[in-house]
């Protein structure tokens, strides 16, 4: 069962008929910038406390300029990597099927399904990026700060597909396969009523947002366990990197996707992107694995000077 709206969850567990027509997907989307905003805040004050991260530099007016413990701008941060990021994520849904956008641009861009997360994420990596150099943060710092909570943020996104039902479940599943003591929910759904109004013949496919929320779930409990790694800025990051690619390449193997045709091999355009972040996760990983003789210089010792 899907439930597109808040009024078709609040419907089937509590009875209640109300006009909610709140899309489930932008509540946990919503969710999942709160959590990722405060655990964010939780380790860039840690960094600051500790010596790790200096201050941040905040435009205050035509005056000039002020410096803030870093965790300030934390919420700007994840604000403007989340608006970026949906226009990306819509830009590389259509370069997925450029088919679909050429028949009904219109319909395609203003679709509330069609966001590809590679899209959000490499366009929210460059806002991001510039971001950071703006405020004068150390990048490499705040990406091993970002890690975690973009792994959990990322779970907390999937189940929003879950809940809603847009379209992100797996192939038929091989009932034959399953083990009798997994429940059949677990194996197999065809997500009544979801959001793309498909119907899904019996036993159903596989819930592909469920298993990539446990891998998420998983993902964040080992980098929030490494956060405090003695290696070089950058590395848990880098371990990020290679978890998001690796499950995301797994979960590709029993995904419905549209394929590529590159040198006789058909890959999605997720086993392509998956497969360059694995790859640059790992070249990350072994290289910035030397343990730092101290903590990274912190960024805007002294104030900066009015502009």
């Amino acid at each position: 069962m899907a439930y597109p709206y808040l009024s078709d969850l609040l419907r089937a567990f509590t009875g209640l008929d109300l006009p909610l027509r709140v899309p489930m997907l932008g509540i946990m989307a919503a969710v999942a910038m709160i959590t990722i905003a405060y655990l964010l805040r939780l380790e860039l004050k840690r960094l600051h406390t500790c010596g790790i991260l200096g201050l941040a530099r905040r435009r205050t007016g035509p005056g000039g300029d002020t410096l803030v413990p870093p965790q300030d701008v934390a919420d700007d941060l994840v604000i403007l990597v989340a608006i970026v990021g949906i226009v990306g994520a819509r830009v590389f849904s259509v370069l997925e099927d450029p088919a679909d956008f050429l028949a009904d641009p219109i319909g395609v861009l203003f679709s509330r399904t069609g966001f590809t997360y590679y899209g959000g994420f490499v366009f929210g990596m460059v806002a991001g990026t510039l971001f950071l150099r703006l405020k004068r943060l150390p990048v490499a710092v705040v990406l091993d700060a970002v890690a975690p909570a973009i792994a959990i943020g990322y779970g907390i996104g999937r189940l929003g597909c879950q809940i809603a039902g847009d379209g992100d479940w797996g192939i038929a599943a091989n009932m034959a396969l399953k083990p009798q003591w997994l429940p059949a929910w677990w194996w197999a759904q065809t997500y009544e009523h979801n959001l793309l109004g498909v119907q899904i013949a019996p036993p159903g496919v596989y819930p592909t947002p469920v298993y990539e929320s446990l891998m998420a779930l998983a993902a964040f409990a080992v980098l929030w366990s490494l956060r405090k790694h003695p290696f070089q800025s950058g590395w848990l990051f880098s371990l990020y990197l290679v978890l998001t690619g690796a499950a995301r390449l797994a979960i590709e193997q029993i995904r419905v996707n549209a394929h590529m045709h590159i040198g006789g091999i058909a890959l999605t355009q997720a086993e392509l992107i998956s497969s360059a972040v694995l790859v640059t996760g790992i070249v990350g990983v072994v290289r910035l694995s030397r343990r730092r003789a101290g903590p990274p210089p912190r960024a805007n010792a002294a104030p900066v000077p009015p502009s």
